[in-house]
């Protein structure tokens, strides 16, 4: 079960590095359906949760004194730095860290921001092949 949701985890990482690939500057800057952040931030979020461990998370949320918000903010004015956050997404897309949360809610956090991102900007959702 592990390795199926990792594959699907992947695959939907793949999917929407593909559909970022080609955005110009305007289109990174267009607000997502996550309130107060852009597509860009959203891309971000997504970077900065690949790369979270359960121990990271844990020291993260007592650096950001418990505010389960600040340290998404955190996370995400740190991966937004100064590459570009396409190319950090596809450094990590097949990573396999993950927060202390249930393994099924990487994919669905994969799914629900991807989605976050596509349908402010009009993009389909990606015909997803099988693991």
């Amino acid at each position: 079960m592990t390795d199926d949701v990792w594959s699907m985890v992947h695959l939907e990482r793949a999917a929407l590095i593909d559909d970022l690939a080609h955005l110009d500057d305007e289109q990174w800057g267009k607000p997502s359906l996550c309130e107060g952040w852009t597509v860009h931030d959203v891309a971000a979020h997504l970077v900065d949760t690949a790369r979270t461990t359960r121990l990271g998370f844990v020291a993260g949320l007592i650096r950001a004194w418990f505010d389960f918000d600040r340290q998404n903010a955190r996370g995400v004015e740190r991966e937004r730095g100064t590459s570009p956050t396409l190319k950090r997404l596809r450094q990590v897309a097949s990573r396999r860290s993950t927060p202390p949360a249930p393994l099924d809610s990487r994919l669905v956090e994969e799914v629900v921001h991807g989605e976050d991102i596509r349908r402010p900007l009009g993009s389909p959702t990606p015909t997803r092949r099988s693991p």
